[in-house]
């Protein structure tokens, strides 16, 4: 999943906050379901967790908590307590929902290139609500923001880097095609971010 992490000045009350971060988290692991359905990855950290827990079968769900945990330290420095306060917030409740979704939640059938668009839509408008409350789903982008401030080399680079990482490790435990439609999936979630994640569009009262 794409992790561009931005900071919106306006605010929101507690109940918004409380009702952003739980649509974010729970449609960010509906999300995961379609994907591991599919059996494709995506990009970032919760692909590198899906691609550990194809490998070991250990659930997502912890695999993405742990991992994500060496990464709070660079959001403090880069973003302070309040946005690692509901990033980890965020990615614990996403850890629990993808835990539990799978029992309520099944397909009997879903074509891969639907099942990558939608992951797509259904993981963008997720994140989007997320950083418009203020939290991410940590990992890489907050450390490539931090490694921006301290280097200059840009967090976008760094976030390529990653990605093309895990895709490449993912063509050695999944087939082509299947990689071919999880990029299809990675590719939607980052244009509709791109598209509607405008702070100069998008006003809280």
């Amino acid at each position: 999943m794409t992790e561009i992490i931005a900071e919106h000045p306006a605010r929101h009350t507690l109940v918004d906050d409380a009702q952003g971060l739980a649509y974010g988290s729970l449609m960010a692991a509906f999300g995961i379901v379609i994907l591991t359905h599919l059996g494709f990855v995506t990009g970032q950290t919760a692909g590198l967790a899906v691609l550990i827990s194809y490998m070991t079968g250990w659930s997502f769900g912890a695999v993405f908590f742990v991992i994500n945990l060496p990464f709070y330290w660079f959001g403090y420095r880069r973003m302070g307590l309040r946005f690692v306060i509901k990033t980890f917030i965020a990615v614990a409740a996403l850890s629990v929902f993808a835990q539990v979704l799978p029992r309520y939640v099944s397909f009997e059938s879903l074509n891969p290139a639907l099942g990558a668009v939608l992951f797509g839509f259904v993981s963008g408008s997720a994140l989007l609500a997320l950083f418009r409350h203020g939290a991410s789903l940590g990992g890489v982008g907050i450390m490539a923001l931090y490694l921006q401030d301290k280097t200059g080399f840009k967090a976008g680079w760094t976030q390529l880097i990653f990605d093309a990482c895990v895709f490449g490790i993912a063509l050695l435990v999944r087939d082509w095609h299947t990689v071919a439609w999880s990029a299809l999936g990675a590719l939607v979630i980052n244009l509709v971010i791109a598209l509607n994640h405008r702070r100069d569009r998008y006003i809280a009262t």
